[in-house]
This record gives structure tokens, C-alpha cells and sequence, in this order.
């Protein structure tokens, strides 16, 4: 019970301060490149119809600017930063978990107010979660979890490249990325975190909209471009905090 309660201490203050930080980093975040112009006459995908729709990216020079965005992003790094250490308590898990946490408060500000999800912050990430199960492996001389994180990777993210594939209006590539990372992430945590938190993702995502659809009388709500990653960022940490919980309330 102490070891949770300390490690839920230094996922608060750790990720919180580091968290504090979004502001600078979103700031010198490189602008992605403009849109090119349709060339006339030639018909345009779904995805560059509603990219042309949507009013202009707000630049991460002006979003890094916003008032209180410092103290908003250190407190949903705090909380996500404490409810993982309070349930994983002093795990191997927690040394990539804590790190990631401000990472992905980043991404989910950024993918809200802009639609877009900046691959220089998420293949690193990918990248460090793959460098852990190597370590992890090395120092156990167990290559179960390095294994399992590979395959969900490659399970989660085929997935999602499908649907982008599928359906290009509804999803960008930046979640295909994100969906990687995740799935690797989930995939060290075990079978019941990675359902759960792909499971919760989608329904974070899809009920709301379908509430206010039926709310407004208004199916066209349903058809417009909302930003998943914040989503699917959510989802994630429900399954590993709540993941287990959860799949043994509903089956006891």
C-alpha cells in the first residue's frame, strides 16, 4: 500500500512539473508545411475536402501562447501521472509510463486545437517504448513483454490503417502513429489494458457525438471531422488504470 501511495506521489509531482513544461515544447514544435493547392480539374479525396472546409490551423507559436495552458497541462499530467502510479505502484512499467504521460498531454492539446498530431513527438516515443522492452528484456533475459509489445504494435496499428485507409475523412495519419505507440504500450501492460483501452477509446469517442446528434436532431454532426487522438490518449490510461477493475466487475 506504501509503495502505490509513493509511487502515485512521484507520478503527481514528476509528471506534473514536467507537464508545466507543454507551453515551451508546443511553442518550438517545427509548423508542419501548407496544404498544396488542388490542381484544377482534378477530384479531390474525401480527406482534402474536409481539410479544405476547416478553418485555418491555429500555428503552435499562438497555442504555446494561450493563458493558462502551463497550469492546465500540469494538472492532466498530475492526475494521469498519480492514477498510474497508484495502481502500478513501483513496476518496471512505470519507469516508460511516467515519461510518456506529459508526452502524450502534448499531443492530445495539440491534436485538439489543430487536428494533426506531429510525428517528431511520436515515432521518438515509439521509439523509446521499443528501446524499453529491449532494456527490459536485456535485464531479465525475458523476451515475452518485448514480444507481446511488437505484435500489438503491428496488430494495433494495421488496424487503424485500415480504417484511415477506409474511411480518410474520418481519421488522419497522425492516429495511425499514435495508434503504434498505444498499442505497444498496452500490449507490455497485458491482453485486458489494450482491449479496454481501445474499447473505451472509441466509445469516448463515438457516444458523445451520437448524443448530440439526437439531441439536435442533427445527423450531420455525425459526418464532420473531430480530432480522435485525445481520445485514444484517454483510452489508453482508462485500460491501465481501470483495465482490470473494470473486466472483473462486469464478469463477477
Amino acid at each position: 500500500m506504501h509503495e502505490h501511495l509513493a509511487a502515485a506521489l512521484v507520478g503527481l509531482v514528476g509528471c506534473g512539473l514536467a507537464g508545466a513544461l507543454t507551453p515551451y515544447l508546443i511553442r518550438v514544435l517545427p509548423e508542419p508545411p501548407p496544404d498544396p493547392e488542388p490542381e484544377e480539374g482534378v477530384e479531390l479525396t474525401p480527406a482534402q475536402k474536409a481539410r479544405l472546409e476547416e478553418p485555418p490551423k491555429e500555428l503552435y507559436a499562438d497555442l504555446g501562447r494561450r493563458p493558462r495552458l502551463g497550469l492546465v497541462a500540469a494538472g492532466i499530467s498530475a492526475a494521469a501521472g498519480a492514477g498510474i502510479g497508484a495502481v502500478l505502484g513501483w513496476e518496471w512499467l512505470l519507469c516508460l509510463l511516467l515519461p510518456l504521460v506529459p508526452v502524450g498531454t502534448l499531443l492530445g492539446i495539440v491534436d485538439h486545437r489543430t487536428r494533426l498530431l506531429p510525428s517528431i513527438v511520436v515515432l521518438p516515443a515509439t521509439l523509446a517504448a521499443l528501446v524499453y522492452g529491449g532494456v527490459r528484456w536485456a535485464a531479465t533475459g525475458d523476451a515475452d513483454e518485448l514480444v507481446r509489445g511488437v505484435v500489438c504494435l503491428l496488430l494495433v496499428r494495421t488496424v487503424f490503417w485500415l480504417l484511415w485507409f477506409i474511411r480518410q475523412a474520418g481519421m488522419g495519419f497522425g492516429d495511425v502513429r499514435l495508434s503504434a505507440l498505444l498499442g505497444c504500450v498496452l500490449g507490455y501492460a497485458g491482453a485486458v489494458p489494450l482491449f479496454v483501452g481501445l474499447y473505451s477509446a472509441f466509445l469516448l469517442f463515438g457516444v458523445p457525438g451520437l448524443v448530440i446528434a439526437i439531441a439536435r436532431r442533427d445527423r450531420s454532426v455525425l459526418k464532420r471531422a473531430y480530432p480522435f487522438g485525445p481520445f485514444l490518449l484517454a483510452g489508453a490510461w482508462i485500460g491501465i488504470v481501470a483495465g482490470e477493475p473494470l473486466v472483473a466487475a462486469i464478469s463477477g
